[in-house]
């Protein structure tokens, strides 16, 4: 494959490694495949390396690094240091930023301090108001988080540190749409993420890996499948998303940023996904754990699926046959059922780990959110045209809330 476009990479400088155990998290059980006493820690000459190859790597003016874990912030502050420093070291011209996602429960002065002089975008994970919040985001004696999380936003308040809210999108939130969005709004929080959480019970395969959920389906021959108790339900995460657009629509377009909305709207634009669960392919977008093994993405950290070591060379691994090969699966194995669909330009059937059958489900490889997607995208659909034409028309699309109102 010829270096035509940049991919985007997930790092873990602590692997998965955390200090909260929220009950929900896909990643944190990897652990298992790591000996007793391991060091999740990357080394500097892992560091080093990664940075040096991946500015290397992109055709791209802005580098963008996204650190995560695990909870990346556990490895302290001295490792971003040494990271910003070797970004500097290799930048070449190009303007380097810096993302990383975190609980929030560690986050001092210092930290807010570093992330404010380099200007880091922070993702906070906050799932609502308290009781919300603390169903299921607790630390490892059980204990809720919902206060520290709050002082860590208090904190990113304070230095003036750019940051967003990563919501998980539960069996129990799902059903109170406005209460969460409403408590966003009261903390004027101006940028959301509303992730769905799907998670599928252990099968034969997770057990070998001694994991807790369910191996990435095969979408060929895999047995049915059930789902944990905090899955959100097929149809709510759309109903979930459809409560909160009505509201946005009208008072909140241009002070309130929801990713969810803004991807949907590059779609009705014609423009390529900005993200890769909504995108035609995959696989460019690839994880690295805090080892340098590479891996095809964040949600398939799996033995088939490490692609080698940053050791291997960046490149080459990005670009292998293999992802490749992952990257063309997702559109190659759509099932009809998506690819006559009047929405299929904005969902392209969704993240692959999200495609295994469940009871009455009649085709392979249709998604479990299929339904909520479905009557998401084709309810926002109207109101979409309206601000594609006054973004066309040169006039901002926050002009819509005037239009509905005026009705």
């Amino acid at each position: 494959m010829d270096k035509h476009t940049s991919f985007h990479m997930l790092v873990k400088p602590t692997g998965p490694m955390c200090n909260l155990d929220c009950k929900y998290c896909f990643y944190t059980e990897k652990e298992a495949y790591y000996p007793k006493g391991h060091s999740f820690q990357m080394s500097d000459d892992s560091l080093e390396s990664y940075i040096s190859q991946y500015i290397a790597s992109q055709d791209t003016d802005e580098i963008v690094f996204a650190w995560q874990g695990g909870e990346p912030t556990l490895i302290g502050l001295d490792f971003y240091r040494k990271a910003v420093s070797f970004q500097k070291k290799y930048a070449d011209g190009k303007r380097i930023t810096n993302t990383i996602q975190t609980n929030g429960t560690l986050l001092t002065d210092s930290w807010c301090e570093f992330f404010s002089e380099y200007q880091f975008l922070v993702g906070l994970s906050l799932d609502g108001p308290e009781h919300i919040h603390n169903r299921y985001r607790i630390d490892r004696g059980g204990k809720p988080t919902f206060e520290l999380v709050m002082k860590g936003l208090s904190l990113l308040k304070k230095h003036n540190v750019e940051h967003n809210i990563l919501a998980c999108v539960t069996n129990y939130s799902s059903y109170r749409p406005l209460e969460i969005y409403h408590f966003f709004k009261q903390h004027d929080i101006q940028y959301i993420q509303f992730i769905p959480i799907v998670e599928r019970e252990m099968n034969e395969g997770a057990k070998e890996l001694s994991l807790r959920h369910a191996t990435p389906p095969s979408l060929e021959n895999e047995e049915l499948q059930k789902v944990t108790a905090w899955t959100v339900e097929r149809e709510m995460y759309g109903e979930f998303l459809i409560h909160i657009f009505n509201e946005w629509i009208r008072n909140d377009v241009g002070s309130v940023y929801i990713m969810n909305f803004e991807w949907a709207l590059a779609s009705w634009m014609g423009i390529p996904s900005p993200i890769c669960i909504f995108s035609e392919e995959c696989g460019r977008a690839v994880a690295m754990e805090h080892t340098g093994d590479v891996y095809s993405c964040d949600h398939f950290v799996y033995p088939d699926y490490r692609l080698g070591n940053i050791a291997d060379g960046l490149f080459n691994l990005v670009n292998s046959s293999a992802q490749h090969d992952f990257g063309r699966k997702k559109q190659d194995s759509l099932p009809s059922v998506c690819r006559n669909c009047e929405v299929r330009f904005a969902c392209h059937g969704e993240c692959p780990k999200n495609r295994f059958p469940v009871l009455d489900q009649n085709e392979p490889g249709l998604n479990y959110l299929c339904a909520s997607y479905k009557n998401y995208f084709k309810h926002i659909d109207p109101y979409m045209k309206i601000m594609k034409q006054l973004i066309l028309d040169g006039l901002p699309a926050s002009n819509v809330k005037e239009m509905l109102n005026s009705f």
